[in-house]
């Protein structure tokens, strides 16, 4: 932290004398002001900070009206300072018969990481928050890696925790990428998840939820866990169903059983639906390889039937292979929706990327004797030079195993290298042999 300390220190012209009426120079006269407890009359936040005033004077514990010297101010920008929170601190101060005037100056820092929760069931994450507001001032959700916040959270949830269990213990990780969560969870009982509702459903969704939901139940809770299935397993319920902007909200839980080793807990997911929109039209841009017809064969959705996203996206997947048959390994397909709120429909431009052309390298076979290995190569009709095939590989291994599991049960696995240097692409076939 790059800290500056400017003191504007007003000084009426007067001599000060100690026990033999001797003057004192005016350095040590400065010296004997500064260190003179005044009167706080006045404090200024200045500079690129987004905290409001009183939040830093309750984190750096300064308070108008109270005996400051300048020790005191040393040590209120300290804490602001250990906070991590602040790119910059500085203060300037001056002072008359009236008392002294404090200026504070300060940027904040911009790379905070946000903060999760991953099994405080016993409390919800607005009330863990506003738990750790009231005894950190500054923090908002978002901590610095360095600095001792991450340490004072930890401190306030220990408390918490030792109120519900006394054997439950905080684990916490500083997170070595600067754009990873810190995660706080608790140790010392098995939480495990009882049952999953869903508030906001509509009955045309609802057996569905309930049937996924059941493959939480009797799993551990873990606020991570969750969001990965939401994210794989229920949000795809939605999006087969034209519901585009279905969005779930944070999951809450509910204590339902204690014993000293496990805890149930029932957990709620709240979803907002939102609107069911059709397809309006459906467009390619940027496209030469293959003619707009040619790639649109590719697509099952109808104009006017509620937009299948899983779908759609699995019919880009097969675009995108077809590109790789032709050489352009790298090819890539980007959906463009404009939405139409007043219509309930959405029409789609899929932006092309077609890339480079990758041409064959070399064909390594491992695992094989020689005399097998001579025939497989033989037989591998991809020659170097010619545009690589990106489905080549998996055809040639059905291949390949159907004939060698004459003699024996055989593994074949494939690894390619893309040379992006050379636009060529060298592939590795490994057969094993099963015992």
């Amino acid at each position: 932290m790059k800290a500056l300390v400017l003191m504007l220190l007003l000084l009426a012209s007067q001599t000060y004398s100690t026990g033999q009426s001797k003057p004192v120079s005016r350095k040590r006269a400065a010296a004997a002001a500064a260190g003179a407890a005044r009167k706080l009359v006045d404090i200024t936040i200045t500079g690129q900070t987004k905290y409001q005033p009183k939040q830093i004077l309750a984190a750096c514990g300064l308070e108008i009206g109270q005996k400051a010297t300048e020790e005191t101010f040393k040590d209120a920008v300290r804490k602001l300072g250990e906070t991590g929170l602040f790119s910059d601190v500085a203060y300037s101060y001056s002072f008359d018969a009236e008392g002294t005037k404090l200026q504070i100056q300060l940027s904040d820092n911009e790379k905070l990481v946000p903060v999760e929760f991953d099994n405080l069931v016993w409390y919800s994450k607005e009330e863990l928050i506003a738990k750790i507001q009231a005894a950190i001032p500054l923090f908002q959700g978002r901590v610095p890696s360095g600095g001792s916040m991450i340490d004072e959270i930890a401190d306030v949830l220990s408390v918490l925790l030792a109120q519900k269990n006394p054997d439950l213990h905080l684990d916490y990780l500083r997170p070595s990428d600067p754009k990873q969560p810190v995660v706080f969870s608790v140790s010392g009982t098995q939480i495990q998840i009882h049952r999953v509702d869903f508030p906001g459903a509509s009955s045309s969704h609802l057996a569905a939820l309930m049937e996924a939901g059941k493959k939480l139940q009797g799993s551990d809770y873990l606020h991570g866990a969750i969001a990965d299935f939401v994210k794989s397993n229920l949000q795809p319920i939605y999006l087969r169903d034209g519901y585009l902007k279905a969005a779930f909200g944070e999951p809450s839980t509910r204590v339902v059983s204690e014993s000293p080793d496990e805890t149930m807990v029932d957990v709620s997911l709240p979803v907002e639906e939102g609107t069911q929109y059709t397809l309006g039209k459906l467009t390619f841009a940027d496209n030469s390889v293959f003619p707009a017809e040619k790639l649109q064969s590719q697509i099952h959705l109808q104009a006017g039937a509620p937009v299948n996203l899983i779908q759609l996206r699995n019919d880009l997947e097969t675009i995108r292979r077809l590109y790789g048959t032709r050489g352009y390994v790298k090819a890539a397909l980007q959906l463009q929706p404009d939405f139409n709120d007043t219509g309930n429909t959405v029409a789609y431009q899929v932006a092309v990327h077609e890339g480079d052309v990758y041409r064959m390298g070399d064909v390594d076979l491992e695992g094989l004797d020689d005399k097998a290995a001579a025939r497989m190569r033989e037989e591998w009709s991809l020659r170097e030079g010619e545009p690589y095939d990106s489905t080549y590989s998996q055809r040639f291994v059905k291949q390949a195993a159907a004939e060698l599991s004459k003699d024996a049960q055989w593994s074949i696995a494939v690894s390619e290298s893309v040379n992006d240097k050379d636009k060529i692409v060298d592939v590795v076939l490994h057969f094993s042999k099963s015992q």
